[in-house]
This record gives C-alpha cells, sequence and structure tokens, in this order.
C-alpha cells in the first residue's frame, strides 16, 4: 500500500482523486462499484504494477475523495464516463484496460462502446454487460427489493441518516456479501435487515472498514444513490450496442446479483455473447458479490492472464 501514490485531475471544476501505482507503458484502470472506492482495488493495484503495469483506480465525482457535483441529484452515468475519458486523456495516455466491479462495470462498458479506440479489453466483476435500454430484472421482485428501496428520493437518505456513514457502509457489505437478495418487509427499511452483532465478512478488516467509513464520512451518500441507483435507464446515446473487444466476465457463484431474475440464465443460455462475442466468463464456486476483496490472489491471476494475452 505504501508504493499507492495520490493526486487530483481538476474536470468541469471538479477535483477528482486518483489512486495510482506503477509505471509501465500497458495501463489498467480500475472502476469500483457501490460501496466501495478507490481501496476496494487495493490487492489488484499492487499485483498488476509487480507483473509491469500502471494501475489507476480512481473516485467517481461525489465518492470517496473526489469532489461532489455541484447537484448530486442530478449526477449521471455520461458523468462518470465522460470523466474518466478525462482523466486519461489528463494523464495522457492513449489506451487502456478497465476493470469495473459492481456498477463500475457499466461505466468500463460504455466507454468501451462509445471510445473504442482507447480501450484494450474489459474486465467485470459481479455484474455482465447489460445492453442499454428499460431494466426489467427487478420487476418480479417485491416493494422491498433494495434497490427499489434506494431509487425513491429521500428513502435511503432517511434510512442511512439515523447512522454514522461506517455503520451504513458495514450494513452493505454484511448484505452485499450474502448469497440472498436484499428485501425488506413492507414496514421495514434496508439498514434493519443487519443485526447490529453480525461479523464482518472474515476478509474483511475493521481496518478496512474504518479506511471506508472515514471516505464515506467525508462524501455522504448524495452521489452515490444517485448514481447508480436513480440512473438507470439513462440514455449513454449508444447506437451500437455490440461490444468489440476481448473481455472477461468474473462471477462468484454465490453473488446475490446472479439470484436477479433473468441473470443467471441470460450468462449461462450464452445470451450476453450475443452482445459480447469476445466474452470469456469465469465462475468462482465460493465468491460472493466482492470477489476481488475475498479471493483476492485468485482475482489477480484471473486479470493477469487476461492482460498479458490481450496487450
Amino acid at each position: 500500500m505504501d508504493g499507492i501514490q495520490h493526486k487530483f485531475v481538476e474536470v468541469d471544476g471538479l477535483k477528482l482523486h486518483v489512486a495510482e501505482i506503477g509505471t509501465g507503458p500497458n495501463v489498467v484502470v480500475f472502476l469500483h462499484g457501490f460501496p466501495e472506492i478507490w481501496y476496494s482495488w487495493r490487492h489488484q493495484m499492487i499485483a498488476v504494477a509487480k507483473a509491469g503495469f500502471r494501475a489507476i483506480a480512481p473516485d467517481y465525482r461525489g465518492y470517496g475523495l473526489s469532489d461532489p457535483p455541484p447537484q448530486p441529484e442530478k449526477a449521471s452515468m455520461a458523468d462518470f464516463v465522460n470523466d474518466i475519458l478525462a482523466i486519461i486523456d489528463a494523464l495522457a495516455i492513449p489506451k487502456v484496460f478497465v476493470i469495473g466491479k459492481d456498477f463500475g462495470a457499466r461505466p468500463a462498458y460504455v466507454l468501451g462502446i462509445l471510445h473504442p479506440e482507447r480501450v484494450l479489453g474489459i474486465i467485470t466483476m459481479g455484474v455482465p454487460y447489460i445492453p442499454p435500454g428499460p431494466s426489467t430484472y427487478h420487476n418480479p421482485l417485491p416493494e422491498g427489493f433494495y434497490i427499489s428501496r434506494w431509487r425513491e428520493p429521500g428513502r435511503a437518505e432517511a434510512d442511512f441518516g439515523r447512522l454514522d456513514a461506517k455503520t451504513v457502509v458495514r450494513n452493505v457489505y454484511i448484505l452485499f456479501s450474502k448469497s440472498e437478495i436484499p428485501i425488506a418487509a413492507e414496514n421495514q427499511e434496508i439498514m434493519d435487515l443487519v443485526d447490529p452483532s453480525t461479523p464482518l465478512p472474515p476478509w474483511f478488516t475493521e481496518e478496512d472498514l474504518a479506511t471506508y467509513g472515514a471516505l464515506y464520512e467525508k462524501s455522504g451518500f448524495l452521489t452515490a444513490l444517485q448514481v447508480p441507483y436513480r440512473t438507470f435507464g439513462e440514455d449513454l446515446k449508444i447506437t451500437d450496442p455490440i461490444v468489440k473487444h476481448p473481455a472477461l466476465l468474473i462471477m462468484g457463484s454465490k453473488d446475490y446479483v446472479y439470484k436477479f431474475p433473468g441473470i443467471e440464465d441470460y450468462i449461462n443460455s450464452g445470451k450476453v455473447k450475443e452482445f459480447v462475442p469476445k466474452l470469456d466468463i469465469v465462475f468462482l464456486p465460493e465468491g460472493s458479490h466482492f470477489v476481488q476483496e475475498q479471493s483476492p490472489e485468485e482475482i489477480n491471476q484471473l486479470i493477469l492472464n487476461f492482460l498479458v494475452k490481450h496487450i
């Protein structure tokens, strides 16, 4: 961790935080999900740097050490994609590999689709490529489905606001590391799904939690609730939804997202490869939603194999 350096890149008048390690000519950009931050890639950044790559992990605007947008409720996925492009432009990097976890899969793929000449390959974890269009996977799920709750303006803010940032992150890590989809009862909030005595996952330390807690204490959750949860279905001006790049999907077999209606069939039937023809898929039998933190050595090897193959 001592070798990871930190800098700020100005984009649209915002100072965006970028963690960086390594000096190789081949660059890997890591895009975090929620409730993650650049720090969630600590194991992978060090591994790819040791293998001769340059690793870059930004905090999105409104996350971590990056400045919040002036109106968080108007932040968009397009902003995030444009920010990533602006960061690699500012650092004078012509082409990158992009690795996205959770909702970070979306900007990873959108960057490849809209700016194919800047991307060498795409790896995603926990979330496959979903072509543009209205989101329907949540339709069969009950009203208490966590995404439905978090999409409702003010609901999650009130739920999260009862607790400090560290406890919110703790609860979400516990919920998202299980194999069941988080669904609250009618008169229950999402934060109430976690008993305070529930231990952290064994691969996530109190020190890790303190790091996350401090970063979300600074940023709050306003932008994080807007993007991704309130921007599903956003028109990203994609005319051709086919991904031309080599790609890898790493999916934990115990990842709760795998249980979203239609997702398992979409992946296993090969339907996803109609949109990503050069896609390879790897399942980790014991993998949760946080595979890169749960099984870092295994994930690092999968990443390095992909990078070396597609340089």
